[in-house]
């Protein structure tokens, strides 16, 4: 038995999604392909590929390289607010922060070392070990119990319980985000909120200072109301101070200059939680 053991990366995925917000907790199979996993090159891995076409599925074996540290407990972002063994669910905060991702593959150019892939929940820059071609005859058992989390997805098979509307001014941030620098993270908001409301650590759902509720949506924020059963999406403020945006030293701001350009704009969705 050895302490410790080597790993060194094949390659690294590029792609749109540079925040946990945008990819989701799984591949989501209806939104289409923006992901590609780029091989290094001087390791023969260009020959690793044979074969690998008319394979319409692979696994990526990955590295959830933004996580720090791990929890035994975890508190899965779907179902109710219980802590759950970290083993039994697919939270990144592990001993070894390993990931394991079936994707489908659109087409490969061994000459340039690139897979093009379909849905798939890695974010920009997550290295990857090992690619395996999916095998369903071995890899599927579609009569597999799904312990704790058969209860959540018949919950989530039901209707909302929430209906979630956008105010005037949400909405016109909102189309303004898209219209100019092509960020909607409306979709993934609308349909949290409307499953849940409540605070909620994973799901970054927490009370501000004022009394309202906020969700975050990666380099984004949203404000809202809850009455009964409805939820009013009230105001998007940007994720970060300005004083932050402009900090070059803080090479981590995610659409900075879209948050900029914002702030000039809205001066108010200022990112202190106010």
């Amino acid at each position: 038995m050895h302490d410790s053991l080597t790993l060194q990366p094949i390659g690294f995925i590029r792609t749109a999604q540079r925040v946990k917000f945008q990819a989701g907790h799984q591949p989501d199979v209806a939104r289409p392909g923006c992901s590609v996993l780029e091989l290094l090159p001087g390791h023969d891995y260009e020959l690793a590929l044979r074969d690998l076409e008319g394979f319409s599925r692979i696994w990526l074996l990955s590295w959830f390289h933004r996580n720090v540290g791990w929890r035994p407990l975890v508190l899965p972002p779907r179902g109710p607010k219980q802590r759950r063994g970290v083993f039994a669910t697919r939270s990144p905060h592990r001993p070894n922060p390993l990931g394991l991702t079936a994707t489908e593959l659109i087409s490969i150019d061994a000459k340039a070392g690139r897979l093009v892939l379909g849905a798939c929940d890695l974010l920009e820059g997550t290295p990857v070990f090992d690619i395996k071609p999916y095998l369903a005859a071995y890899d599927s058992f579609p009569d597999a119990g799904g312990g704790w989390t058969a209860e959540v997805d018949a919950a989530l098979a039901q209707p909302p319980t929430y209906t979630v509307a956008l105010a005037p001014l949400a909405e016109e941030q909102a189309e303004w985000l898209m219209l100019n620098w092509g960020i909607d993270f409306r979709p993934r908001m609308l349909a949290l909120l409307a499953r849940d409301p409540t605070l909620h650590r994973t799901r970054r759902i927490r009370r501000r200072k004022d009394g309202r509720m906020e969700i975050g949506c990666g380099a984004w924020r949203g404000t809202f109301v809850v009455d009964e059963q409805r939820v009013e999406i009230v105001s998007l403020d940007a994720a970060y101070p300005l004083s932050w945006i402009r900090d070059e030293a803080r090479t981590r701001i995610e659409d900075r200059e879209a948050q900029e350009a914002y702030l000039a704009r809205w001066p108010s969705a200022d990112g202190t939680g106010e």
